[in-house]
């Protein structure tokens, strides 16, 4: 494929269309490990039937690692709910119930939640005492096998020119529970300052999963703490001060 037409530029990775394709291509600095474990989330995903793009090849471009997917047409909803601020609670109610689809899927092969969170916990600059309650806090909770998306925010579901909607990013794919990942999209919605979108979100998450809002408040902690090891200095500082084993209310 050709690499002139460039969707996006991110940290350590440049994606290219070319006609039905789109690559991700990795900078060197990228681990191949995590650029490979990308790929099998993915196709692991692929084989729920979720609408996702689906894997056509992975290879290397220049030296790079590469990720070619087939390429979705359509409009994120983020570029939605940014171009119809009056649609903002029929486009979250949408999202929700996507969400809700995702967690609805079993993939046996993904890896545990709890174990990423254990290990990311371990990762963090924390003193001993909180990482120890954390995971203290964290082996606690109920342990599932739902299709756990790990980055579900607006700009990683594109809507087709038919309506369908379509889930991009399974980087962060694990399988567990489903509070812990609302739990993680809340705070996106906070970390982006959207304070007031983050708090219908979750109203909404919890009426439609009949979830308790304390449930979901229980891994607020927890996801904020494993969140932080790879975000930038502001983002850290933001999601480190979630890291309160009270109860929030």
């Amino acid at each position: 494929m050709k690499f002139d037409t460039v969707l996006a530029k991110r940290q350590n990775k440049v994606i290219y269309k070319d006609g039905d394709l789109v690559a991700k291509v990795f900078d060197e600095s990228f681990p191949k490990s995590d650029i490979l474990n990308e790929a099998l989330n993915q196709s692991r995903v692929e084989e729920t039937g979720l609408k996702i793009p689906k894997i056509e090849e992975v290879t290397k471009v220049d030296g790079k690692w590469a990720i070619v997917s087939t390429y979705i047409e359509g409009k994120t909803m983020a570029e939605l709910m940014a171009e119809n601020p009056d649609k903002i609670d029929e486009l979250l109610e949408k999202f929700v119930d996507i969400q809700i689809e995702i967690l609805s899927q079993k993939a046996p092969l993904l890896n545990k939640l709890q174990d990423k969170m254990k290990r990311k916990i371990d990762e963090t600059t924390l003193d001993a005492t909180t990482r120890y309650e954390l995971q203290t806090k964290l082996n606690g909770m109920p342990k599932h096998t739902k299709v756990c998306h790990g980055d579900f925010n607006p700009s990683n579901v594109i809507i087709s020119a038919d309506g369908t909607p379509h889930i991009l990013d399974w980087s962060h794919a694990t399988q567990g529970n489903g509070a812990a990942d609302a739990a993680r999209t809340y705070l996106l919605f906070k970390l982006g300052k959207q304070d007031d979108i983050a708090e219908k979100y979750i109203k909404l998450f919890c009426n439609k999963t009949d979830t308790a809002r304390q449930y979901v408040n229980e891994w607020l902690p927890i996801v904020a703490a494993s969140q932080s090891v790879k975000g930038k200095p502001e983002e850290r500082e933001f999601l480190l001060s979630w890291v309160n084993i009270c109860d929030y209310q």
